[in-house]
């Protein structure tokens, strides 16, 4: 089996292809795996590192405003994507895939597109309740378009043929259960606030979590994780001027980044975080109650209409990023933290919506289409 994979600009449309591929090889060892990207993206650090080959590709996505610069650089953007088709066959002729998978992001247009005119089957993986604009073009092409959220199938147009698969969470998420990771953490019984706005910060979530990371400072009402990101080095010092002694305040463990994340999660009680898809479906597994903050600076708003999934099944609370105030987010931490059948209620409610075997029906959804080719070329 050769599977062709195609997608990038986030670690959201990267991870899920590289856990699908990491899922495909357990099953078939000898299955040939290659990545395109694009060239200078982070997929081309990430692929690599995961263990797989990788091409890049030169491609950029289109500018949203209305500008004589945006359009300009636009006229490039055409004329880059139509290399990038050209590239996209010489490797796609080089390799011979029998099923190219795309999962998002403007550099999977032009290999989808290229595949479904060569006779190859293409998958598509949509993360988000809210399609990107590259899926929706890709998926009149697509064999199959599988969904991490039922709620993406309204946006689609044409007669596409869907799959609930959800998304591929990491194993390691799955298995760790919650006391032994509150003892790996030393914390205690008191609740257990998690929260983070990923790896490179967010500084309204920090400004806005300083004051009730504060007050626990003093109080100790809570326990609080929280990593601040690249671009918040400044959150310990801003604690300290609000009166927090971070040397001694054991409940608190501030810091940039969380490297063992699945030992986190499992230990909390509360959930504060942005909206991306990958989050969600880890919060939805791990069964956790949520303070949703979508972030407004992505495509198609995409975050919000994430959130709004669980807040519709009554599994988290959205506060948008221009209500965001420090008194807001503390009195929702204190409400949903105090009140033990609605932390009962969320966390149910979060479990039924996990798909946690989602690796497993997107193979299921590979060997399907494969098997279906096969059958017509018979």
């Amino acid at each position: 089996m050769k599977i062709l994979f195609a997608g990038g600009g986030t670690a959201g449309h990267i991870n899920p292809a590289l856990a699908i591929a990491g899922y495909v090889k357990e099953r078939q060892p000898d299955a040939e795996i290659l990545y395109i990207g694009a060239a200078g993206g982070m997929e081309e650090r990430l692929v690599p590192q995961a263990g797989f080959p990788f091409r890049g590709i030169t491609v950029q996505g289109f500018r949203r405003k209305i500008s004589f610069s945006a359009l300009k650089e636009n006229i490039v953007t055409i004329k880059k994507a139509i290399s990038a088709s050209r590239e996209a066959r010489k490797i796609i002729e080089e390799f011979q895939p029998d099923i190219c998978i795309g999962t998002g992001g403007y550099v999977s247009g032009p290999v989808l597109r290229t595949a479904a005119k060569m006779g190859i089957p293409t998958l598509i993986h949509e993360q988000n309740a809210y399609p990107g604009v590259t899926n929706k073009m890709l998926s009149r092409h697509a064999s199959r378009v599988m969904l991490a959220m039922p709620d993406a199938r309204a946006h689609f147009k044409g007669k596409c043929r869907f799959v609930d698969t959800g998304n591929p969470v990491r194993g390691e998420i799955l298995v760790q259960e919650k006391q032994a990771a509150r003892q790996q953490l030393g914390l205690d019984q008191r609740p257990v606030i998690l929260s983070f706005g990923g790896s490179l910060g967010a500084r309204r979530i920090n400004e806005s979590l300083a004051d009730v990371i504060a007050r626990s400072a003093k109080d100790g009402r809570y326990q609080h994780i929280h990593a601040y990101g690249q671009y918040g080095k400044w959150f310990p010092q801003l604690l300290e001027e609000k009166g927090a002694d971070l040397n001694n305040a054991k409940n608190l463990d501030i810091r940039e980044y969380i490297n063992d994340m699945p030992v986190c999660l499992a230990a909390a009680d509360v959930v504060i975080a942005r909206a991306g898809a990958i989050t969600l479906s880890e919060i939805q597994v791990k069964g956790k109650p949520s303070i949703l903050i979508p972030s407004p600076n992505v495509a198609e708003n995409h975050q919000f209409h994430n959130a709004m999934s669980l807040v519709n099944q009554n599994a988290a609370v959205m506060i948008e990023e221009k209500d965001l105030t420090p008194e807001k987010l503390t009195e929702e931490i204190d409400k949903l933290a105090s009140d033990p059948k609605r932390l009962a209620e969320y966390a149910e409610n979060a479990k039924r919506m996990a798909i946690a075997d989602a690796a497993k029906r997107i193979y299921s959804v590979i060997i399907e289409v494969l098997a279906s080719e096969k059958s017509k070329k018979a």
